[in-house]
């Protein structure tokens, strides 16, 4: 077993997308019988100790099954409104099929700027994290009754990498009605071979990928470009086929199934790296030495009381710099209060932020787990 596939060995945390369709047969209908067999599969995953995200395509697929249409539209405004119809069932669906077992569900649906705004970014990913500790399943669809051009993500692979890198999942599992990536079209050419393992960043990776069917927006390119995306939190993309029997349980087993892709670095150094160079600071916290010796001898997270002043004017979820009384940069993080808020807690105690502000929204100024060090 290589190393990528036993990491889906362990206990850990996916992120699981099922396509278009899968869901719909291929446009017949939301397939009940196959959504019972993968939810059955999760509820063993569960058992087994591992947590479970789902990403659900087939809004507007169902929603133009019950409107009767064959042609996906391509006026917004129309597939707004499938999507507004179809959610109603695929929901449903969901929900049904989980509490055969006992198991509550959430929907959640997204925007892409809800992920790139870094405010609603930290709000989504402090609900996902909470309803994972919750024992609740996060169902998470693009929000498609809203989108517009500008906003949309265009496939839910996209979504989906972006949902791993928010909840630090250990994996991203994409299934589809393809086994995994081949090296050529193997609907053209009879020779092409499966690519079983490789790098999400190889550029002939990319090179080989295709474009979408008549159902989704994805094809095996997004499915390439999501790899890479949960790559950066240090996530192994699998690429696999949703009708292959059992194939989640075979999956988590180590079993050799559909195209596995791995990230160049671990979760810890990825996700440090993406924090660090992607944001602009937008203000700075200076900290007295003993938060100096928290942050950098003890891998602590940032509290109100270990800071003496704040500068510039933020939102919560932007970057600031974490600095010593000299003005030496050490650290940098994604704050969970904005400017006014955080001078008003600044050297206070955790205990009285209720009482200070009105509101706990988090405990810590800046989440270890969104800094890095200098």
């Amino acid at each position: 077993m290589s190393s990528g596939r036993n990491r889906l060995a362990k206990k850990g945390r996916w992120v699981v997308k099922i396509g278009s369709a899968l869901l719909t047969d291929d446009g017949k209908g939301l397939d009940q019988k196959a959504i019972a067999l993968w939810v059955d599969q999760l509820v063993r995953l569960r058992a087994e100790g591992t947590e479970i995200v789902l990403v659900s395509s087939g809004a507007v697929a169902e929603g133009m099954t019950r409107l009767g249409w064959k042609d996906r539209p391509s006026e917004v405004y129309r597939l707004q409104a499938a999507a507004a119809v179809g959610q109603m069932g695929l929901v449903q669906a969901w929900e049904a099929q989980f509490m055969r077992h006992g198991i509550h569900t959430a929907q959640v649906l997204l925007t892409h700027d809800d992920l790139s705004n870094r405010k609603r970014y930290l709000n989504a990913r402090s609900t996902l994290r909470t309803l994972i500790e919750l024992g609740v399943v996060a169902v998470i669809n693009e929000n498609d009754t809203v989108i517009t051009s500008e906003i949309r993500f265009g496939d839910n692979d996209t979504l989906g990498a972006l949902v791993a890198n928010a909840v630090e999942a250990d994996a991203l599992i994409l299934l589809t009605d393809q086994k995994g990536l081949f090296d050529a079209d193997p609907r053209h050419n009879p020779d092409a071979q499966m690519i079983s393992e490789a790098r999400a960043e190889e550029e002939r990776v990319l090179a080989v990928a295709g474009d979408g069917g008549k159902l989704g927006r994805g094809g095996m390119a997004t499915k390439v470009r999501a790899a890479r995306l949960a790559a950066r939190s240090g996530a192994v993309t699998v690429i696999a086929s949703g009708r292959e029997p059992e194939v989640l349980v075979r999956l988590k087993s180590g079993e050799a199934l559909g195209t596995l892709l791995t990230p160049d670095r671990g979760p810890v150094a990825a996700r440090k790296q993406w924090i660090a160079g992607h944001l602009q600071a937008r203000g700075t916290l200076v900290v007295d030495a003993g938060a100096v010796s928290a942050l950098t001898s003890s891998g602590r997270s940032l509290l109100p009381a270990g800071v003496v002043d704040v500068s510039g004017d933020f939102s919560r979820g932007e970057m600031v710099v974490v600095a010593d009384e000299t003005g030496a940069v050490i650290a940098r993080g994604l704050v969970n209060y904005g400017a006014d808020d955080a001078r008003r807690i600044a050297g206070k105690p955790t205990r009285d932020i209720e009482s200070i502000l009105g509101f706990v929204g988090e405990a810590e100024l800046i989440h270890r787990d969104n800094m890095v060090l200098a």
